[in-house]
């Protein structure tokens, strides 16, 4: 019990990864049916309503928020707002950076360089957002900690670079890859935003989540109606496509952000953020089961990745 205690961030992160990497086979799917933009603000609705009826069960209560809640490094250009808005600001900010605009850039960067590029650029992410925790959070990292974020993130791109027929696309590369790299840092500034937030604050990851969903969601619904109008929203189809939207939106954004938001509360921005990128290494067991091919590249990438996984756990 002391070790789940010691590396709850950690195990959250990893769980979180999970989660989405089941999430991802469904998801694969969806995406034949529903449009993307449509499927991401579907889930995330859904998320907003479950974390609104677990709060309610947990009596609604705001938490404690004290001075502590100020980021020595990232509070001089707010003093002028109290203890209260400013870790609520940072998660709106990081709601907006990283689910809005960031899922926005990464769907769009999927449409044009396709899954296996777009995966391999976002590994990028977890080394911005641990540059940017050193430079705005002064989080220090220790070399066996940098060893193990570098190796797993080595694991991660050497199993998704593998050349796959078919999955090429002819779009022109310089854009997709732009838009892959503005997504791995918005996702990175997200991350930072909400390690600043909750990292010496006594607010909840549960309100976190609630808080950061709600930016995204609103800015993303508002995107979509005044770009598409309200037709958009019937979109959804069949009965069925909306059970599994509802069920799939349980645990990769209710479970899945709840997680990463635990994970960044307990455990330093790079590292949270590294492991939960590992989500293609459990992609393959899954892969394995639905009996897909998979190479001796992919599964040594694995190996390399999980090597890099208990490096993180020797960190302290």
């Amino acid at each position: 019990m002391n070790a789940i205690a010691e590396f709850k961030g950690e195990l959250a992160a990893i769980s979180a990864a999970l989660l989405w990497a089941v999430a991802s086979v469904v998801y694969g799917y969806l995406g034949q049916k529903i449009p993307p933009m449509l499927l991401n603000l579907s889930k995330g609705v859904v998320a907003i309503a479950l974390l609104l009826l677990t709060l309610f069960l947990r009596d609604f209560l705001l938490p404690a928020l004290d001075s502590t809640a100020f980021i020595p490094a990232l509070s001089p250009p707010f003093v002028t707002l109290n203890e209260f808005a400013f870790p609520l600001f940072l998660l709106f900010l990081s709601g907006a950076i990283g689910i809005s605009f960031g899922d926005t850039v990464f769907f769009a960067a999927l449409n044009q360089l396709g899954a296996r590029r777009t995966l391999l650029i976002h590994t990028l992410a977890p080394p911005f957002t641990a540059l940017l925790a050193l430079l705005f959070l002064r989080e220090q990292l220790t070399p066996i900690a940098w060893s193990g974020m570098f190796i797993t993130i080595i694991g991660v791109a050497w199993t998704i670079a593998e050349r796959v027929s078919g999955t090429e696309t002819s779009n022109p590369l310089v854009p997709g890859v732009s838009l892959g790299l503005l997504a791995a840092l918005a996702q990175a500034v997200g991350a930072v935003l909400s390690r600043a937030a909750l990292a010496q604050t006594a607010i909840d990851p549960l309100w976190s989540t609630l808080i950061r969903l709600l930016a995204g969601v609103s800015l993303l619904l508002l995107w979509i109606l005044w770009k598409q109008g309200r037709r958009v929203l019937y979109q959804l189809g069949s009965k069925r496509l909306v059970a599994i939207v509802l069920v799939t939106a349980f645990f990769s954004t209710y479970l899945g952000i709840w997680l990463q938001q635990i994970s960044l509360k307990f455990a330093p921005a790079g590292i949270a953020q590294t492991l939960g990128a590992t989500s293609p290494v459990f992609v393959l067991p899954l892969a394995i089961a639905l009996g897909e091919f998979v190479s001796i590249r992919a599964i040594l990438g694995a190996v390399l990745s999980l090597f890099g996984i208990a490096l993180l756990f020797l960190w302290r």
